[in-house]
């Protein structure tokens, strides 16, 4: 496994610990992460929110800056928010589905 791939799973683990209070799920099961590129001394993430009017924009990105911060090496987190293409319930995982009584 290259570097990196183990770098973006460690990533990725991380980035499940961020919840979205109002759903109570994390960014990873929801589907708010778009693309994610781990090379040291920079993480990078572009990612959405559930709705773009959100108004945890600011309290999940510093989360997100935070958790990725963890990675040994990272010093820099950059976070392109985006909602193109927007958000829509397909994009959950099967444990969020389950999680929300959808499966």
């Amino acid at each position: 496994m290259k570097e990196s791939n183990a770098l973006e799973t460690q990533a990725l683990e991380l980035l499940e610990t961020v919840y979205d209070p109002e759903l109570g799920l994390d960014v990873v099961n929801l589907g708010l992460i778009y693309e994610l590129k781990v090379e040291p001394p920079r993480a990078y993430v572009k990612m959405t929110l559930t709705t773009p009017g959100c108004p945890l924009h600011d309290s999940m990105g510093d989360a997100v800056r935070r958790a990725l911060s963890l990675i040994p090496g990272v010093r820099d987190v950059e976070i392109e928010l985006t909602f193109d293409p927007p958000w829509t319930p397909a994009r959950l995982s099967e444990k969020a589905r389950k999680a929300l009584g959808w499966a």
